[in-house]
């Protein structure tokens, strides 16, 4: 019984994940949580399933220890250990960190969350590859946006995994906040701001996905997108 119970587990966290690297300039790091917070899951690779948690911040067990720096208007990638293996979207969002703050312990709590870019659900809609580009993906990637005010920020990756999403609270957030330097950017006023928690709701359709019927239109959770 109890070989049962540890095989059970370990394939329950086998089918989950963590962004624990980037890649930056092509380059994925060597080890994990280099300049990425190491997240809660980093053993279970369990998702936040209550979007009125803390965890939906940065999902972090412990401070950062260091970081990247990437020029506004290029890419950055998050690696997926060991994939995307849910459907659904995947989103990223920046915060600025204060001038006067650290950035391996400064709490992005409050409206200081902008989003910079969605992976969502290209139709028609199914549970497949088709319709989630970022399905089954080792590396997720998304743009600095050129205009963004150069300093330190957060930017955090979430997967918002919908398999289990036919009732309130089935959906699982997969997440993780990287430290980054932004250099060369611009004089833009990012925007929306929003707090997590408190940018979704529970009952959002966006974090609901129904087998059958099959729905005729997705929207992900959240602000528009600032493209800078």
């Amino acid at each position: 019984m109890k070989l049962f119970t540890l095989l059970t587990l370990a394939a329950a966290a086998e089918a989950h994940y963590r962004f624990s690297k980037l890649v930056v300039g092509g380059v994925q790091e060597t080890a994990e949580w280099t300049s990425i917070r190491m997240t809660k899951n980093y053993q279970s690779n369990g998702g936040v399933t209550s979007v009125s948690s803390p965890d939906m911040r940065c999902y972090q067990a412990r401070a950062g220890t260091g970081s990247v720096t990437v020029a506004a208007g290029d890419e950055l990638g998050f690696v997926a250990n060991a994939a995307v293996t849910h459907f659904g979207p995947v989103q990223f969002y920046m915060a600025r960190v204060p001038d006067n703050a650290d950035i391996n312990t400064w709490e992005p709590a409050g409206n200081v969350w902008f989003k910079i870019g969605s992976i969502t659900a290209v139709p028609p809609l199914g549970s497949s590859e088709a319709t989630w580009p970022a399905y089954n993906k080792k590396v997720v990637n998304t743009t600095i946006p050129k205009n963004v005010p150069s300093g330190n920020y957060l930017v955090r990756v979430e997967s918002i995994a919908l398999h289990q999403a036919q009732s309130v609270g089935g959906a699982q957030m997969y997440l993780s906040c990287a430290q980054v330097k932004v250099t060369g950017g611009g004089n833009g006023t990012p925007g929306p701001l929003v707090a997590f928690p408190g940018a979704y709701s529970a009952n959002d359709p966006g974090l609901m996905w129904s087998y059958y019927p099959i729905p005729t239109s997705y929207k992900a959770p959240g602000p528009a997108v600032w493209t800078g």
